[in-house]
């Protein structure tokens, strides 16, 4: 996209300048997140004995609220079916999973959280949310909220953007 036509979002000069900025800082983020190792370290912090592509799986039935298809974990994680099979497989095995029929199609199963499963995604969340608290405790509420806003609505674009690039390469 070339930042200084107007017509493709820019506003010249100034947008590349912002943009020049925000790219380094959303780096930065993504380096604290990865690099410091965020997920093991929540997995650690909680006790928790499984690897991160299983907290992952976890996490998604949790944000999902609802038991999915391998398929739908797979899309949600961005990864492939196969890999997903092997972690709900290992999952169901501790007894932190369990499948259950589909009921719009007896033939399919879905995947849902058992307790247990459930117990440990809270006290992983909690860990996480303790950090992430502690790291905002010393911003305005009215800040805190307008992060929040704001940051929802840059994932959500910024997706919707990316899928539509996957779907011309296609």
């Amino acid at each position: 996209m070339d930042t200084r036509d107007p017509e493709a979002g820019g506003d010249g000069a100034g947008h590349d300048l912002y943009l020049r900025e925000l790219i380094p800082r959303l780096a930065q983020l993504s380096n604290a997140l990865n690099r410091g190792r965020l997920t093991e370290r929540a997995i650690e912090a909680a006790g928790i004995a499984v690897d991160r592509p299983a907290m992952t799986a976890l996490l998604v039935l949790h944000v999902a609220d609802a038991p999915l298809r391998i398929g739908e974990i797979a899309a949600r994680m961005q990864v492939v079916g196969p890999h997903v099979t092997r972690q709900v497989n290992e999952l169901e095995r501790r007894g932190l999973v369990r499948r259950v029929t589909d009921p719009d199609d007896q033939r399919a199963r879905l995947v849902e959280p058992t307790a247990q499963g459930q117990e440990l995604t809270d006290r992983y969340l909690r860990a996480v949310f303790g950090w992430f608290g502690e790291a905002l405790a010393g911003w305005p509420e009215e800040d805190r909220r307008a992060f929040e806003r704001l940051l929802g609505r840059f994932v959500d674009d910024l997706t919707v953007h990316l899928a539509t690039l996957d779907d011309d390469a296609t």
